[in-house]
């Protein structure tokens, strides 16, 4: 039976060959040659055209051929580029004027001491920013006194240190040191599992904390899983910076849209991990909204995927600690999850230390490592740098440091109360305009609102013209305040002028002279984000 069953198959295997090669004695040699490199050639065109659609989607990949087929018409890129560049100029807002103005040659004979008084006369040009600006300062009172006062001074005591010689700055180490220890202490390094040491270092913001975050978690996994084409997953209200690292590391970012509340989305970013997954990404709060994602669920989901999980707490690393002892409901949201890999904490926000400080934790040591870079093979000598700045500025070290010592708990604690105090406030305060709406349910800081019926970046336009500067969001187009010790003494104020800009847009809707509704409202319509990112490429390239 074996034998038979050989004997029929190799027949007709005979047979098929004899058939195959009859056909194909019809056609050239070469072009037998050539069909197999060409349809290989075709294969790969195919799914590089795949690639690009699944990366960027069908829409966005329809959009992008058209606007290049019509940039190919004679006169449509010119068109384009005057247009553009009025939006650029528009943007600019009189920058330019200050340019013309600018010292671009050193002076022949040095100033001295008479610098000073220039920088304080180039100082009045800044705008006021007491009370004024989302954000930005974060310190109370004025900058000539109190806790201004004394990290100036701190600052100006070690101005001429560097952290990269341990051996002859030992005290801006010593004191980085205990900045970093004082900071994991906040964040639950007194409740992970035994055996492990929350470990880190400070860097210069937020951005250079994320940035070694996410370039550790890459080298790390690649060691434990050997992966080599590195993707991450984070929430379309995940911080900027997780874009820069993607474009500097080389790692593909999957942005996925936050569910109802505003929150990250657990089952959303599940869908997206597959065996190239390196991390994702939780916010304590989120900068747009001040909405605290689900922490523990994503630290669930990392430990069961076996991939790192980093929590950007540069918000909320010196309110939400304070703010639980405080008695507010505060979700979990630190090393005391189990999962998180990583968190970013910046001092120089609610640590109310010099701007520049910020600090990057790791669970352990073996996360950590990864974010050193050592050269054995420099001829000037062996090296080794814990971030991406060499040389940093000791003075800033030693200012954070004066902060914390200088306010401890108790100070901590007070002045969250202010701040909670007063973002509750300003809320409720947004929620009785009627035309106004709050954007989720806000844990922490920032109150973030929109409007269904009025143009919201033009309301934005009046409240710009009465000294206020907040930051314009998009999906959904709002407006964000991020409350501060600041802002504390001026939340009546600040209402008192919301519900002016809110009756003024109501009264008379439409842009005003030198205002960016339009251009607030042109980008978030415009299909082509191409041309988006093109036109901030410029105006930035414009400023400096």
């Amino acid at each position: 039976m074996d034998f038979f069953s050989y004997s029929s198959m190799k027949s007709m295997v005979m047979q098929a060959r004899g058939s195959l090669n009859s056909r194909l004695s019809e056609f050239e040699p070469l072009f037998l040659l050539l069909a197999p490199l060409l349809t290989l050639f075709l294969a790969q065109i195919i799914g590089s055209v795949l690639g690009v659609v699944n990366d960027k989607g069908l829409k966005a990949c329809l959009v992008g051929f058209i606007m290049g087929f019509l940039k190919m018409i004679p006169g449509v890129q010119n068109y384009i580029d005057a247009e553009k560049q009025k939006v650029v100029d528009q943007l600019q807002s009189g920058s330019s004027s200050k340019k013309k103005n600018r010292a671009e040659t050193l002076p022949v004979k040095g100033l001295g001491v008479e610098v000073l008084e220039k920088m304080e006369i180039e100082k009045r040009n800044d705008a006021i920013w007491q009370g004024k600006c989302s954000g930005t300062v974060y310190i109370g009172g004025g900058e000539s006194e109190g806790h201004f006062a004394l990290i100036n001074q701190a600052c100006s005591m070690f101005a001429h240190t560097n952290p990269l010689h341990i051996d002859v700055f030992q005290s801006v180490v010593r004191f980085e040191s205990e900045v970093v220890a004082m900071t994991a202490a906040l964040l639950g390094s007194k409740e992970t599992v035994s055996g492990e040491q929350i470990c880190g270092n400070m860097t210069s913001g937020g951005t250079e904390s994320i940035v070694l975050a996410v370039k550790s978690s890459r080298d790390y996994m690649k060691y434990k899983k050997g992966i080599t084409r590195p993707e991450m997953i984070i929430p379309e209200s995940g911080h900027s910076a997780y874009d820069k690292a993607a474009q500097y590391f080389n790692i593909k970012l999957w942005r996925v849209p936050v569910d109802k509340d505003f929150r990250a989305d657990v089952k959303a970013i599940r869908r997206h991990i597959n065996r190239n997954t390196i991390m994702i990404v939780g916010s304590a709060p989120g900068f747009p909204h001040g909405i605290i994602d689900p922490i523990e669920e994503l630290g669930q989901l990392a430990l069961s995927y076996g991939i790192c999980f980093h929590v950007d707490l540069c918000l909320g690393g010196f309110v939400l600690p304070f703010a639980r002892k405080l008695g507010y409901q505060i979700p979990a949201f630190d090393f005391s999850v189990q999962g998180v890999t990583s968190i970013s904490v910046d001092v120089h926000k609610y640590g109310l230390a010099p701007k520049g400080t910020s600090t990057v934790l790791y669970r352990n040591h073996e996360i950590r490592k990864h974010q050193f870079v050592a050269v054995t093979e420099w001829s000037g000598g062996l090296y080794v740098s814990p971030t991406i700045a060499g040389s940093r500025p000791g003075s800033l070290v030693a200012g954070a440091w004066a902060a914390m010592m200088s306010l401890g708990e108790e100070g901590y604690l007070q002045n969250t109360s202010k701040i909670m105090e007063a973002s509750k406030r300003l809320e409720e305060g947004v929620r009785e305009i009627h035309e106004l709406f709050v954007i989720g349910k806000p844990d922490m800081t920032i109150v973030a609102f929109g409007s269904k019926e009025l143009d919201i970046f033009e309301v934005n336009d009046i409240m710009s013209s009465k000294g206020w500067h907040l930051n314009a969001l998009q999906r959904p187009n709002s407006i964000h305040i991020c409350i501060t010790l600041q802002h504390v003494p001026v939340v009546d104020d600040f209402l008192q002028d919301l519900r002016g800009a809110v009756e003024t847009v109501k009264a008379n809707p439409g842009p005003i002279t030198g205002g960016l509704a339009p251009i607030y409202g042109a980008a978030g319509k415009m299909p082509d984000r191409g041309m988006v990112n093109e036109l901030l490429v410029s105006f930035m390239d414009s400023q400096y």
